[in-house]
């Protein structure tokens, strides 16, 4: 089979459309690459963050749930991710997030430098210095030298470690790169690129905590990249022959992608890296105008009446 090249995409759930907006735009200076609503509930929005072109492993994207009550991050979850940031960016990170009367604490993961933070739903990120040289998106808000690469890394909790980490070893095909601190780290087998850029995962074990709880503030799934169709395919076929309940190939527009839950409980996602943001909107206006998959075109009058409106 081959081999999957590192995360795609990191799907959470926010209660205030607007908030996150705000947030993920004019606080961290990602670029809104696609509005969209949820495939399963067209009522809601599905935004889509990334750099320029929102190439995978640069996309951040969020179910809008409005009022969605505050879920639990616990085991079986993705607990935190992390974003690069060039060397030397932290200090004009701290003073920029201060500003924005956001707290930041300083620390040091895998020996690169990092400040850890909260988004307006409480989910917890980190910004990693390293050698990521991916273009970033241009914007008023963000000075370019300083601007966010894409993801970085992600953490899992879960309860019981071997189990995780020998699936992502000999089923996924990551491996170990170091540990530290009760976290173990491992990357994806395709290393091609910049260190760094979207190809960690971090697994920790907290065997007392309580199993995570869906809700506004929580990281719904974690997808990772695959090349093409018939590789995504192959996936789905190996992984039914292991005794996964896998999802049929389900069509999101701008990638196809299937599901399973990984032993300790988190909701992976295999996503193709084709066609991407660009089928349906010009590059310059990427994430200008709701786009709807074809199936709710017919009731877009509807959607757009119940959706709040996005300054």
């Amino acid at each position: 089979m081959k081999p999957l090249s590192g995360i795609h995409h990191i799907t959470a759930i926010t209660g205030d459309a607007q908030q996150n907006f705000d947030f993920y735009t004019r606080i961290l200076g990602l670029r809104l690459v696609k509005k969209t609503v949820n495939f399963d509930d067209p009522t809601s929005y599905h935004f889509y963050y990334g750099t320029e072109h929102g190439a995978p492993g640069t996309i951040l994207t969020f179910f809008a749930w409005r009022g969605a009550t505050p879920g639990r991050v616990g085991s079986g979850e993705i607990g935190a991710f992390a974003l690069s940031v060039p060397r030397g960016s932290l200090s004009f990170w701290n003073k920029h997030l201060t500003r924005h009367n956001i707290e930041t604490r300083t620390l040091t993961t895998f020996s690169d430098n990092a400040i850890a933070f909260r988004d307006p739903d409480n989910i917890e990120l980190e910004l990693v210095e390293s050698d990521d040289h991916r273009p970033a998106w241009k914007n008023e808000n963000v000075p370019f030298e300083y601007s966010i690469r894409g993801i970085h890394s992600a953490i899992m909790v879960v309860r019981d470690a071997s189990q995780t980490t020998n699936f992502l070893q000999e089923t996924m095909g990551f491996h170990f790169v170091d540990e530290e601190s009760g976290h173990a780290r491992f990357a994806s087998s395709d290393e091609s690129g910049d260190k760094g850029a979207a190809t960690f995962l971090d697994v920790t074990q907290s065997a007392t905590s309580q199993h995570g709880q869906m809700g506004a503030g929580t990281v719904h799934h974690l997808a990772f990249r695959i090349s093409d169709d018939k590789a995504q395919q192959s996936w789905r076929e190996a992984l039914l022959k292991q005794g996964f309940g896998v999802s049929p190939i389900m069509d999101r527009s701008y990638f196809r992608s299937i599901y399973f839950r990984a032993p300790g409980g988190v909701l992976f996602e295999i996503a193709t890296d084709a066609p991407g943001f660009l089928i349906d909107e010009e590059w310059e206006t990427l994430g200008k105008s709701l786009k709807l998959p074809p199936q709710y075109e017919n009731i877009r009058a509807q959607i757009e009446a119940v959706l709040p409106p996005l300054t």
